[in-house]
Formats: C-alpha cells, structure tokens, sequence
C-alpha cells in the first residue's frame, strides 16, 4: 500500500503512523491475505480512494487485488479495504501491473458492487472541484454518487441491460414518433448527410435574434455557450427542452439542473412534449433514495441521455456531454451546504469546458458572475431585441416615483402606497393579483414605539416578534414571552411594527379587498398554482405559484428590505426576485415596485434591462475588488483556530488578507448565547485562485495530520461577503 503520488515532506509533518511513512502505512493494514495461486508480486494493484474525512489522507491507496476479485474489481467500483484496524468503503480508481511502494501491499477485502458507478468524466471533473474549492475529493465523490441500494441494482441489471452501443435504446426514439436517425442516436450508424436531417424547429427561440444559430450549433454538436435573458412568461421550460432536444439530435447528452422541485416539473413536462417518453429522467431528493438510484442507474448505463434535476443532478453521470444547462444561476440553493460547498454554476462551467460541451446560463436576469463570462468571451449574450422585449414585459412603476408623490404625500412613509392598491383593486376585476412580500412570518420584527430602539428580550437580548394575531410578543432566540416589556432607553412601554411578514400583510390585504380570497404561499403552505379568476395572492420570493393565464397584477412590497440588507448582493439580489415575480404577470398587466425610482436597481427593473444592471454592477465591483471581479475565500472558526491556521498558509504574492473580524451566531441549543467567531477574507486576483486554494488544502492537511479536531471552516467564492 502507498500512496500516489508522494507528498512532499514539508506538507505531512508530525504524520501519525497511518500515513507518515511506508513502514506505518503497512502497519495500519491488518487484513488477512487470502489465498493466491500466483506469487503476490505479480498480482495486478488497484488504486483506492479509502472513504475518510482526514484532509492529509486525500490520495490513493495501492492494494493487492486477489485472483477471486480480478474480474469483478473494475475501475470505478465500490470496494472495501482494511485501513488502520477497520473496514472501509472506496472507490476504485485504477489498476495498474505495479506498485511504486516498495512495501508489501495489503489485499482488497472485497467489492461491495462491480456495478462501475464512477466513471472517468465524474472523477476527472470531481478532482478538478476539489481542488477549486479546497476540498477533498471524498468530500466531492459524496455529492456524485449517490448510495448504493441493492435491491435497486439488481432489479436494473435484471430489468434493463443497458443497450450496447452505450445510447438510448431505440425504443425511445419510437415513443416520439421519430426513427434513430432522426432522433440523432449515434451508435454504429453513419453520419447523416444534410439532406437527410429533419427542419430545425426552433419554438420560442424565434424570439432571438441568435436563437436558431445556437440551436444549429448544438445540432451541430459544437460547443456553443450563452448567457441567456429569458423573455417573461412560461416559455422558458420548452426553450431549455428545445435546446435539448437539439443537442440530442447531434447524439450527445444534457444535464438540466434547475432551483427546486417545481422548476424540474415544468422542465420534466417540457422535454417530455419535445423528446416523447421513457427519454429522460428527472432526478430530485423528493424521489426517496431508491428511486432517485434507480433513474441514476438508467443514466449511467446509457439509457437514457438527457438528465433535469436539482443541484445534484449536476455530476449525472452522461456520457457524451453535449450541453449543460443552468437556470436562474443566482438562487442561492444552487449553493451546496455540504463541504466543499461548489456552486452549480462553477461546477457545469467546468464540467462543459473540460467535455467540450455546450452551455446554456439563463434567467430572467443577469448575475454578475455570469456578466463576467460574457465579458470573459467563455459565453455570449442571447437575449431579445427591445421590440419583442416591449410586447412580451408587462409595463413596471415605481411607488416612489416623483409625480405619484406629488399626488399623494401619504405614499412617502406608507407601506402599501396608493399606487399599489389602485393598481390592485382594477386588476382584480379581471383575474388574480400578486403581491410579493420580502419575509415570512407576522411581525417579525418590532420597536419601540417612542424612540424607534429595537426592542430586545430581557433575558438574552435576542429580537422581540409576535407570531399570530392574538399572540403576545416573544423572543425569536430562547422563546421568552415579553408581555410586560418596557422599554430600556425611554420606558416606553409601545412597540411598533418594523417588518411586516406574509401573514400580517394578507390580513391587511383581506380587509381591504372583503369580496376576494386572499391566499398566501410560503414554507408553511405552498401554492402550486392559481385559476384565472378575481383573488389575491401573497407570497414570499421563490414560492410565487403561475397563475394560469397569468397575473393580472403584480405589487412588489417592501423593497427597502431586500435593498437595504448588510450583503454585497443585495441589490443584485433584489432585482432577481423583482424579475422573477414580474415574469409571471401579462403582457398587457402592470406591475408596481415599493422602492425609489431614482436608484440604478429600480431604472434597470423599470426598463426591463438585467444586462445593464449586470454590467454596471460589475464594473463597480471591479473598481472596489469585490467578487466576482476577484477571487475570495473565507476562513472561519474559533479565534485561535482562525489564526493559527492563517499562521500556516503560505499566501501568493498577489493575496490580500481582509480580517480576522468577530462574526457572533446564535447558540443551537436555543439560550440565545451567542458563540464568537472570527473570520478572516481572503482576496486574489481570479487567475490565482489554484495557488490560494492549494495553500488552503496543504494548511488543512497539516493541521489535520496533527490530530486537530476543531478545524476552522473554508469555504471558497463564499456567498456573503459582507
């Protein structure tokens, strides 16, 4: 056993025996050797990535494979090994003839699986976001591949052999209505000649100027790649289904990875109407594990070749990439909360640059992080031109607007200014109105009445809210009901209202419109839809349910909330939601934002022009050294831990450290006492984030190789920064 390739010395000081030297990496294995027919030096060696969390163990392991395996031990299989007195689980990278340890190697126990679940493509491209985002590549391979089910795996191998030119089988080119040629299978069969290739149907992407030249490319199988700005409406699923079906045509695959469930649906729906049935899978946690493996067999067997699902869908394992697609890249639930925390759209920009696939970046906005591949040239701009964007945009006004001001002075302080509920009150005569409101929740969030001080829990000083509407005003930290509170700066004993959750703002709104139904859609009950009838509908951003024929009308509340956060994408944040609720209103509706006109957000809103924003917005940053115009990491944990592990990175030049500062969170077990911890910034120009991360990663390693089991937390490209 050893390890490939061998660390350099001064990167594993104070190793324990399990993996300092060769003599204690043979100690550390205590499997029995079986049986062998042929000296064991000439029995071939696999290389194993042992199952284990330890930063300093993140490399493979040589093991002897004996002649009862040598068939079933393929590489990209489950295995299991003996390491340091247990029995643990890996995978099997690669066999080789010999071993560069000079040792004597230890025996695979056995093969869990020889179902080859890990294929090149997912470990060349996990690899690679390892090491862009400090991280081990166990850590990676456990968002790739999920757990192993055997039931599930037999019942495949039993029911569906995978086909043998390693496509989809005919049979699903038939269940659309078209032959293996038409459907672009390539197999054994021949190019096809252009007279022979069915009209381009391009769908929606009329629309777009460079609509029917991308889906040419992809026909093409060529690796074209657009940021997209999605015209408002419920088009957006058939396009991503239409570019699909493009890139199938070509005989190459599709990874769809969209924010949530509902988004798969109408995907789901989508690129069934396009490809026919049994043609794609839809791959989501709501599936239960077995299922969620069962769809992952049929696409790592060839099956099937075009893949919609959620962030995890982004490692499917299809062969012959073609196309990636991502939509609404700014939802932060593209972000993974599982170490090493890659966001999808880092992940399937490199996944298509390293298979020479297409790409395909949309929303109804733009984000910074996509602005600066366009700017990069990685990617161009696909978005309508002003006179199709007019017809298809609802008209947007401003609340704050000067000349709505000037007719009514009450609008400046008031929350639901008179614009809105005009607005309101004449679209509800002819179908259902949205309001969107920032939080959830009921009054979330209070003070006192008199000098406007927060009021604060007498016990642990944590926020005072009230629930419900007959409930009394309680902590949101240790749940303290504060019935007698007064307050500590004028002993007032008032509170007023500061942030006004969906519930609150749907009993206001059922007093002012008595005749219509007022539902609300959140996290407690979400609304999948809305008939086309007279109602009033209150949700939080991302739990807007379509309306059939759409809103008639949209009023977007509270916008100095979302504007006014302490995050560096705060507005950039605030227009996505803006965007993405105004999308789901007709053409002919109206839709009126509670913000001031006068700001760069709201104009680029008003004018229907995400690419503006972004590109302005970019530019700032850029001028300030702010993401993603530079490359970040962040360190964060207890202040000695922060600063010791600083202590030993070795920074690049061109690094800039921003920190340590103390960041206070709330204690988990509910007492409001807070835990103070310090994180540190980490600033490098973006063609230096390897080097950063690679000093991050050997720093890990020594600390872990030390035994230290309070790590400090990097995360890389983190979301907030400030």
């Amino acid at each position: 056993m050893t390890a490939h390739p061998d660390p350099p010395a001064e990167a594993l000081f104070d190793l324990p025996e399990p993996a300092s030297t060769p003599a204690a990496q043979a100690k550390a294995r205590t499997g029995k050797r079986p049986k062998a027919k042929r000296p064991a030096e000439h029995l071939p060696v696999a290389r194993v990535i042992v199952d284990t969390p330890l930063p300093h163990l993140d490399r493979a392991f040589d093991y002897r494979v004996p002649e009862n395996l040598d068939e079933k031990a393929v590489p990209g299989c489950r295995v299991r090994v003996h390491f340091n007195h247990r029995k643990l689980d890996g995978f099997l990278l690669e066999r080789v003839e010999r071993s560069e340890f000079a040792g004597q190697l230890a025996y695979l126990d056995s093969v869990v699986s020889p179902e080859p679940v890990l294929t090149p493509q997912i470990l060349d491209l996990a690899r690679a976001v390892a090491d862009r985002y400090a991280g081990t590549l166990n850590d990676v391979l456990r968002l790739a591949v999920p757990p192993r089910h055997g039931r599930v795996e037999k019942e495949a191998s039993e029911s569906d052999p995978p086909p043998e030119d390693g496509h989809a089988a005919d049979t699903g080119a038939a269940a659309s209505g078209e032959s293996r040629e038409d459907a672009g299978a390539t197999g054994s069969a021949a190019p096809h000649s252009a007279e022979e290739e069915p009209p381009l149907e391009v769908g929606p992407w009329t629309d777009y100027p460079e609509g029917p030249s991308f889906l040419q490319a992809l026909r093409e199988g060529r690796a074209a790649r657009a940021v997209w700005n999605a015209l408002p409406g419920p088009d957006w699923a058939r396009a991503i289904a239409v570019a699909a079906r493009a890139s199938d045509a070509s005989g190459r695959g599709t990874v769809v990875v969209v924010p949530d469930a509902k988004d798969v649906a109408s995907v789901d729906t989508a690129l069934s109407e396009e490809l026919g049935d049994d043609r794609h899978v839809a791959l989501t946690s709501e599936l239960g594990p077995a299922e969620r493996y069962r769809r992952w067999l049929k696409v790592l067997r060839g099956q099937v070749r075009v893949v919609v699902g959620t962030r995890g869908a982004v490692f499917a394992p299809v062969s012959d990439l073609g196309l990636v697609v991502l939509w609404d890249d700014g939802d932060d639930v593209h972000a993974d909360q599982h170490a090493p925390y890659p966001h999808a759209r880092t992940v399937l920009s490199m996944r298509a640059h390293r298979e020479g696939a297409g790409a395909l970046i949309g929303g109804f906005t733009r984000t910074t992080d996509a602005q600066m591949l366009v700017e990069a040239g990685w990617a161009h701009p696909l978005a309508a031109d002003r006179a199709t964007l007019r017809r298809r945009a609802p008209v947007i006004k401003a609340a704050g607007d000067d000349r709505e001001l000037a007719r009514d002075e009450a609008a400046r302080s008031a929350r639901m200014p008179s614009l809105a509920l005009r607005t309101a009150r004449e679209a509800a005569r002819t179908g259902p109105v949205l309001f969107q409101v920032p939080r959830r929740g009921y009054l979330n969030t209070l003070a006192c009445a008199s000098c406007r001080e927060p009021a604060r829990c007498d016990r642990c000083r944590g926020p005072l809210a009230v629930r419900g509407s007959h409930a009394m005003p309680s902590c949101g930290w240790c749940g303290r009901v504060s019935g007698g509170w007064s307050c500590p700066e004028c002993s007032g004993t008032r509170m007023r209202a500061v942030v006004v959750g969906a519930r609150r703002t749907a009993e206001e709104l059922g007093r002012a419109f008595p005749s219509l139904s007022v539902r609300t859609s959140g996290r407690e009950e979400v609304l999948t839809s809305v008939r086309d009838r007279p109602s009033i509908v209150v949700a939080t951003p991302g739990a807007e349910p379509e309306a059939e024929n759409g809103y008639a009308a949209a009023v977007l509340l509270d916008g100095w909330a979302l504007l006014n956060r302490m995050d560096l994408r705060a507005s950039e944040e605030a227009l996505r939601r803006w965007f993405n609720a105004s999308a789901l209103v007709r053409p002919e509706g109206t839709v009126v934002v509670s913000a001031d006109a006068g700001m760069p957000v709201v104009q680029s809103l008003v004018r229907w022009d995400p690419g503006g924003y972004a590109e302005r917005e970019l530019a700032e940053r850029r001028e300030l050294g702010f993401p993603p115009a530079v490359s970040m990491a962040s360190v964060t944990g207890g202040p000695a831990h922060v600063r010791e592990m600083l202590d030993q990175v070795e920074f690049p030049e061109e690094a800039d450290l921003l920190g340590p500062v103390p960041v206070d969170i709330p204690g988990p077990d509910g007492s409001g006492d807070a835990q103070t911890r310090e994180r540190a910034l980490l600033r490098v120009p973006r063609n230096r984030i390897g080097a950063l991360t690679h000093a991050l990663k050997v720093a890990a390693a020594a600390r872990s190789a030390r035994g230290d089991e309070h790590l400090a937390q990097v995360r890389v490209d983190p979301l907030h920064v400030v």
